[in-house]
């Protein structure tokens, strides 16, 4: 049988790393490519698709949300509407509650926290490469929850992806300037971005939304 092929999208080198390595103790699994970015990742899939007789780039993509420029919502929503026969497990450092049910939503067939056993890692990439989806406990519960309750989502939960990712930025206490700089956007743009946030919550400053997202464990107290 032939190994199931990885390709890693993380901005952090030394996160990269630690994914190959406990990917690679894994007789049936291969990574065969590395992005630290949007832009680079499309350019690994553009370059494996113009193999001779290959139909994917790879059979699993694990793909941090976290990334400069577009994020990893971004490169989720753009495969789904090409139509990517690739299989997208969402590796993060934020929580589930936070990003799990959202990237589910946008295409992924897991989300895995990078704080977590390092085995679980393997396994969801095996379960998400034979087609199925890879959910925790926690996110198993939060989708249930989320499909008897609907009436009682969160205010965040109507963010758009980058609105969220400008909530939980702004929160942790980066400057606009430097969330552009990272996003890889205009200072302008983020401001409409927590403009948006403010107006959605119904916040009047970033303190106000500071405590939101302490308060709905957003982020760290």
């Amino acid at each position: 049988m032939s190994p199931i092929e990885v390709i890693l999208c993380d901005d952090h080198a030394l996160i990269r790393r630690g994914i190959r390595d406990t990917l690679s103790d894994a007789a049936d699994i291969r990574v065969v490519g590395e992005a630290g970015d949007y832009g680079e990742l499309r350019s690994l899939m553009r370059a494996r698709l113009a193999e001779p007789g290959r139909a994917s780039a790879c059979d699993v993509l694990v793909l941090d949300i976290n990334l400069p420029g577009r994020s990893g919502l971004d490169a989720l929503h753009a495969l789904k509407d090409e139509g990517s026969p690739v299989k997208v497990l969402v590796v993060s450092m934020y929580p589930e509650d936070q990003y799990a049910i959202r990237a589910l939503r946008a295409g992924a067939y897991g989300y895995v926290n990078k704080g977590g056993d390092p085995q679980l890692l393997v396994q969801a990439v095996r379960t998400v490469a034979q087609g199925r989806k890879y959910v925790t406990p926690e996110i198993a519960q939060m989708l249930v929850e989320s499909l008897t309750a609907p009436a009682s989502e969160s205010a965040h939960s109507k963010l758009s992806d980058r609105e969220m990712q400008t909530l939980v930025m702004i929160a942790s206490g980066k400057r606009l300037a430097d969330i552009a700089e990272e996003l890889m956007l205009s200072p302008k743009t983020v401001s409409v971005y927590r403009a948006r946030v403010l107006e959605k919550l119904q916040l009047a400053n970033n303190s106000e939304l500071t405590v939101y997202a302490i308060r709905n464990g957003l982020v760290g107290s």
